[in-house]
């Protein structure tokens, strides 16, 4: 028996992780299905893998007005003083890499994200001073706003 090409070939698809294994001339496949969270805005709807990399149950500032020098580690680094922090980043063009001038801070604690919110909103981040508002990446999610719409169900 002889055998052409790779033993293995993995790919990478947006809803999960597809395996493919050549055994001879068949082929056995898997499937191992990733969690993700469906969004929809602006009439769209969309899965959202990246959700899952944040704690659920957090407390997220939105960041407005950052500079394309404002970093993840920056922005971490500019709430650190807040024990509860947990994440920070800056959400970037995919194709440039270009920061999209704002970012996300989550927060473990209620009460120091209302201090954070209240201490940091106009302070300066890099070379601009920052805007904060309440995140409202929960309202976007499909579960959230069928239960708006049908708070019996």
């Amino acid at each position: 028996m002889s055998f052409h090409g790779p033993m293995k070939d993995e790919t990478m698809s947006g809803t999960g992780e597809h395996l493919v294994m050549n055994i001879g001339n068949k082929q056995q496949s898997s499937k191992k299905k990733q969690k993700t969270i469906i969004r929809a805005a602006g009439g769209e709807v969309w899965e959202d893998p990246t959700l899952l990399e944040w704690d659920l149950n957090d407390f997220r500032l939105f960041c407005g007005d950052l500079g394309n020098e404002v970093t993840d580690d920056v922005l971490y680094k500019a709430f650190s003083k807040y024990p509860s922090i947990q994440k920070a980043k800056v959400i970037r063009d995919k194709r440039t890499g270009k920061s999209k001038g704002y970012g996300f801070v989550s927060f473990k604690d209620a009460d120091e994200f209302v201090k954070a919110w209240k201490e940091m909103n106009g302070k300066y981040v890099g070379n601009r001073p920052i805007k904060l508002r309440k995140s409202t990446w929960k309202d976007r999610n499909i579960d959230v706003k069928n239960k708006k719409h049908h708070p019996y169900k």
